[in-house]
């Protein structure tokens, strides 16, 4: 049975972290990997989502086996992104193995049911986490709920020691 890691995180990236963000990323989807996980599912937001796509893509290239897989809200979620977001939204499109969208318009409801389906789908969720008052922060407590185990970067990024911690 191939086991599923989820991405979860902010829409902003903290600057100080923005430095040690690839190689965390890299680290985390490394240790994923060694885990059992095969599949790698994506939100498909700007920010963490897409720096967690790319990051996939690279390692995908070394390891043949990885699929990466895009869990959207909306059909129509890139409308209003500027031409640099929506070029590169594109090009994660046309790179997944898989595309899902949970509505076909937005809905007041399609961002929650996006992260409840990426909370569901993963036995490992890598987040992105330094507030709780946020989708990311939801997503990651729906995990933690149905026993998932959470990592999140925001900690080890704040201070600097790039450590894998799991979320309370």
């Amino acid at each position: 049975m191939v086991k599923v890691c989820s991405f979860t995180g902010h829409r902003a990236i903290e600057p100080h972290h923005r430095e040690g963000m690839v190689e965390l990323l890299m680290r985390a989807i490394a240790f994923a990997y060694d885990e059992g996980c095969r599949a790698f599912y994506i939100g498909g937001a700007l920010g963490f989502d897409t720096h967690a796509a790319q990051q996939v893509l690279l390692f995908r290239m070394s390891h043949p086996d990885v699929t990466m897989n895009l869990v959207l809200p909306c059909r129509d979620q890139a409308d209003k992104w500027g031409a640099a977001q929506a070029d590169m939204y594109e090009y994660l499109l046309s790179q997944a193995d898989t595309v899902e969208y949970v509505a076909d318009l937005y809905t007041p409801g399609c961002m929650r049911t996006r992260n409840m389906r990426l909370a569901s789908l993963c036995d490992i969720m890598i987040a992105y986490v330094g507030r709780e008052r946020s989708g990311a922060s939801q997503t990651a407590r729906m995990a933690t709920q149905l026993g998932k185990r959470v990592y999140n970067l925001y900690p080890a990024l704040e201070s600097g020691e790039h450590m894998l911690t799991t979320q309370a």
